[in-house]
């Protein structure tokens, strides 16, 4: 109320528009590629983790590199997701170094993956890994 007695209706409005919330409504989706890369990048910083992906993906990868397209691919490769609402499902294909017991890495890895990718926001229901491969040569050392 101003000092005559009545109200002040510009005050009241003003007052109404700052209680608005600022931020608009809508959705937000994560695509499949997205969980895939973050996924990637988990799987590789396991130790025991030699290579991501099936003996077809790796031969692919291998012509590529040696034609100077050594990136195309490397993100996402060895990893599947579907993301559905907020949960995902990822599948990785991996290639563990020789010597390393494969209940002790792919445990690693499966915590890694829901760790990373639920950083983002998603719930991980599951997190499928095929062991394709055992890396023979490099710095391999058993694990007790």
């Amino acid at each position: 109320m101003d000092e005559s007695g009545e109200r002040d209706v510009s005050d009241e409005a003003t007052r109404e528009l700052t209680t608005v919330p600022a931020v608009a409504g809508g959705t937000t989706q994560v695509s499949d590629e997205v969980v895939e890369k973050i996924a990637v990048a988990a799987a590789r910083a396991v130790p025991g983790v030699a290579e991501l992906g099936g003996d077809v993906a790796r031969f692919f990868n291998s012509v590529l590199d040696r034609v100077g397209l050594d990136q195309v691919g490397d993100a996402r490769r060895g990893c599947s997701a579907h993301v559905t609402g907020d949960a995902a499902v990822v599948n990785l294909v991996l290639v563990i170094q020789a010597g390393q017991p494969v209940p002790e890495i792919t445990g690693q890895v499966r915590a890694r993956v829901t760790e990373a990718v639920e950083a983002y926001g998603l719930r991980v229901d599951e997190v499928n890994i095929r062991v394709d491969d055992v890396a023979m040569g490099g710095p391999a050392t058993p694990t007790a």
